[in-house]
């Protein structure tokens, strides 16, 4: 008895008969290479390389074999990211980070390439010559091996050239991430991703086409009438570009990431035999000349004819075919009208005409199968150029986490998805920056006091050794957190004040070794101490005092009776040095070294001085062992004596710390303070300071608010600047007049001038983050959003209320810093 049920078997009508070698065979012995595609990531991308990722697509079509289609698939799929909340190593700041954004949702982007030899014959087809109008497909053999050969031969300079342009990778797909369970074939008839992509019923009607519950929508660009009048590799986006800058994506970008529904994006290009192509259009311009005079529009058909085959033959283009489609989908009618709307704005956004189509959904949905364009029905495909066609590639991906274990959690500024930063050690391991020092530049109010906090507790919970030289309290909910969960062992707070001043003795070491660093850096705190910073320092000057310091260092490692201090070392000057200095036979005059001098400027460091506490200390702060230290120097600031001082000693001692603590990560963070050490005298300091903090498995990390100060400074671009390859800026509004000045100093790009300007422009309304720039080495940049927890909040916070509320119930709590953040964030 003869089947007269419409129903069949997905087995039936399964065009694809085999994947061998790589390649994906169809039953009409078409041979297809799939590949994944990594593109550049959104916003990062300027119009100068959009123009040259638009020329290597160019050639790398150009060396392909007539009859090949070309099917570019992209996949946008709306996932929830999936917290790992039950670490056991996770910190109390770290776990309401995860759970903050446990359960986000945000569009995954996945982009797949497929390259299909078929033949003329199959090419032509129309429709209803699918396979789904096939009753039974009989597989066919592949009677010509040689063509076979030349096109894998072509297929291996295609993926050259495009991997060879520096920014799109091709990667071939392998048998498994093909057909099988969980593989792309598997995605495509489920319309699900790679974890959970169980196969459904399909039901491919006249008027409409439902995967399991999931019901399509198709909107096509397939004739020349629906396109816009002109195209270009890349359009600018308005809504990050400024008058001063502008923020490029390329020109598909509307139907990629920008449409935040599930949909597939599939752009096809069909390489026929150009010369061919183009004989039939000169056959059809001379019909319509000759049928002219009968319709006005068989004469306008023959001029928009004879402009193709001008521009052909004077640019010597290649005449291909082309179709691109947005396949939507949802299983909420609803819902599905709202896509259906977006879909159609996305479309007019790049100047098209949206067509929704709802005849060819079966047959399109079924041609744009991996592996399975040959079957598409030539009707719904329009006459183009290579180039134009190209336009309409989607070029760009969404951020992507960094593969290095040791990072910093930032979020995508387009949907707020968590993303894993490392900007210290895998830039460093493919040499794109030379040092791991950061410099940080942000006006009042841009957060970046807030985004400090957020950078050195994650880098403090993965084992660094955090040194902090502050001088506005940004920093003491952290450390008093930090302070309470490791019972005073950690998280030392110190700061100045009259009763408790405080007090080093840059003199002191363990074991009384003083290697030339050591002794270099006492003699640069001692010119500091005595000279101004009008003055300069003659070669005799460093000279002598730097040989003073190693006979007051042979003495007291000779006599270990004399307390290393400055006060012995002021003796040592006036008692033996000094009487030394005047029995030469070679005199040194005091124009040349004014050792009288010296000491009459020192002499309130020595006892009974007005600052004889200062290098004095008989207690050594233990710098060693605790690996998260502020010191809060805001009360002595404006002090032009005590302020250099302090914070070069500070600097000084973390040297120390740096040198004994062989393979621990040692971060320096210098706030405002870098003022107190930015003159002439104090450049040589700084210089090495930077310099040897590389060598050690260091970071030095500057952070200022006053533009005028960086731009009016020659010591900072010398010393800290040039040596800083990982640069922070934060919103730079405020300075948007100024800004080529900053351009100039910093040495930025325009286009990290244009990320940098599109900073907080754009910024979603439901969700509470600020935007932050960071640079690396000049060649890898991106805008990322800090975005955290209510918790991570209330620790960092800055604002003067909301802290003192907080310090208020944690005293109430005996200190119990994060009990009190709970209770806030509960209340």
């Amino acid at each position: 008895m003869r089947n007269i049920s419409k129903m069949t078997t997905l087995e039936n009508k399964f065009p694809l008969l085999a994947v061998e070698n790589g390649c994906i065979v169809s039953k009409d012995a078409d041979i297809t290479v799939a590949f994944r595609v990594e593109l550049p990531e959104l916003f990062t991308v300027t119009a100068g390389e959009y123009e040259t990722i638009h020329s290597a697509w160019n050639k790398a079509v150009r060396v392909l074999p007539n009859f090949t289609v070309v099917h570019k698939q992209d996949w946008f799929l709306k996932e929830n990211y999936q917290s790992d909340i039950q670490k056991d190593e996770l910190s109390f700041l770290s776990r309401s980070f995860e759970r903050h954004f446990n359960e986000r949702p945000y569009l995954n982007h996945e982009c797949y390439l497929f390259l299909t030899k078929t033949t003329r014959q199959r090419m032509a087809m129309q429709s209803n010559f699918s396979t789904l109008c096939r009753g039974n497909i009989l597989p066919k053999e592949i009677k010509d091996k040689e063509t076979v050969l030349r096109f894998l031969e072509s297929v291996s300079q295609f993926e050259r050239i495009i991997n060879d342009s520096g920014f799109i990778s091709l990667v071939r797909l392998s048998e498994d991430e093909i057909c099988e369970k969980g593989g792309l074939l598997e995605q495509y008839f489920s319309l699900k991703g790679k974890e959970h992509a169980p196969l459904e019923d399909i039901s491919l009607g006249a008027e409409e086409v439902k995967i399991g519950d999931n019901i399509l929508c198709l909107h096509t660009l397939s004739e020349s009438d629906d396109l816009p009048a002109a195209v270009s590799p890349d359009s600018r986006y308005e809504k990050l570009s400024t008058d001063r800058s502008d923020c490029r994506l390329s020109f598909a970008a509307p139907v990629g990431l920008l449409l935040a529904c599930n949909h597939i994006y599939n752009q096809l290009l069909f390489i026929e035999d150009s010369d061919e192509n183009l004989r039939k259009f000169e056959k059809s311009a001379r019909n319509m000349h000759s049928l002219g005079r009968y319709s006005r529009s068989n004469q306008i058909n023959e001029q928009w004819i004879q402009e193709y085959l001008n521009i052909a033959h004077s640019q010597g283009l290649t005449s291909i075919r082309a179709h691109f489609n947005v396949i939507a989908w949802s299983d909420n009618r609803d819902e599905l009208k709202h896509i259906k709307n977006d879909v159609g704005s996305q479309l007019a956004l790049m100047g098209c005409t949206p067509r929704h189509n709802t005849v060819d959904t079966a047959t399109l949905y079924w041609a744009c199968m991996p592996g399975n364009a040959a079957d598409f029905p030539s009707e719904e495909s329009f006459y183009t150029f290579i180039e134009p066609a190209l336009c309409f590639f989607s070029q760009e991906t969404n951020y992507k986490s960094s593969t290095s274990p040791f990072g910093i959690k930032m979020a995508d500024r387009l949907t707020g998805k968590p993303l894993h930063v490392d900007i210290s050690d895998l830039p460093m391991k493919r040499g794109i920056i030379t040092n791991r020092n950061k410099f940080v530049l942000g006006p009042s109010g841009s957060g970046k006091s807030f985004f400090m906090n957020h950078l050195v507790r994650q880098y403090y919970e993965q084992g660094t050794h955090v040194l902090l030289v502050d001088t506005g309290n940004s920093y003491q909910g952290l450390c008093s957190l930090i302070h309470q969960k490791t019972k005073g062992e950690d998280g030392i707070y110190f700061t100045y004040t009259e009763e408790n001043p405080i007090s080093f003795n840059p003199f002191f070491t363990d074991d009384y070794v003083f290697d030339v660093e050591k002794k270099d850096s006492i003699k640069t705190l001692l010119l500091t101490l005595w000279k101004s910073e009008e003055e300069k320092i003659s070669k005799t000057e460093s000279g002598e005092l730097g040989s003073a310091v190693t006979a007051y260092i042979h003495k007291i490692q000779s006599d270990r009776s004399i307390t290393p201090n400055f006060n012995t070392f002021y003796e040592f000057m006036r008692d033996v040095y000094r009487p030394e200095l005047e029995n030469r036979e070679i005199k040194v005059e005091k124009d040349d070294f004014n050792i009288d001098n010296f000491l009459t400027t020192l002499r309130q460091y020595y006892s009974g001085g007005r600052f004889d506490f200062l290098l004095n200390s008989d207690k050594n702060i233990d710098l060693l062992n605790k690996r998260f230290i502020v010191f809060e120097i805001d009360a002595i600031k404006e002090n032009r004596e005590l302020f250099p001082v302090v914070t070069i000693i500070i600097m000084e001692a973390f040297i120390n710390k740096m040198r004994r603590l062989k393979g621990v990560r040692k971060q320096l963070i210098v706030e405002e303070a870098w003022k107190a050490v930015a003159s002439a005298n104090m450049a040589d300091y700084l210089k090495y300071m930077y310099k040897t903090v590389r060598k050690y498995f260091g970071e030095a990390i500057v952070v200022t608010q006053e533009v005028d100060d960086i731009i009016s400074s020659p010591i900072v671009k010398e010393s800290i600047i040039n040596n800083s390859d990982c640069k922070i800026l934060l919103d730079q509004r405020k300075y948007m007049n100024k800004f080529d000045q900053i351009q100039a100093l910093l040495g930025l790009t325009e286009k990290e001038k244009a990320q940098i300007l599109s900073i907080n422009q754009n910024n979603a309304p439901n969700r509470k983050y600020k935007e932050v720039w960071i640079g690396l080495g000049g060649t890898q940049s991106a805008v990322y959003a800090t975005e955290v927890s209510r918790e991570e909040y209330l620790c960092y916070t800055t604002e003067e209320t909301e802290k003192l509320e907080v310090m208020n119930k944690a005293e109430s709590l005996d200190g119990d810093m994060e009990r009190a953040i709970k209770l806030l964030v509960n209340k």
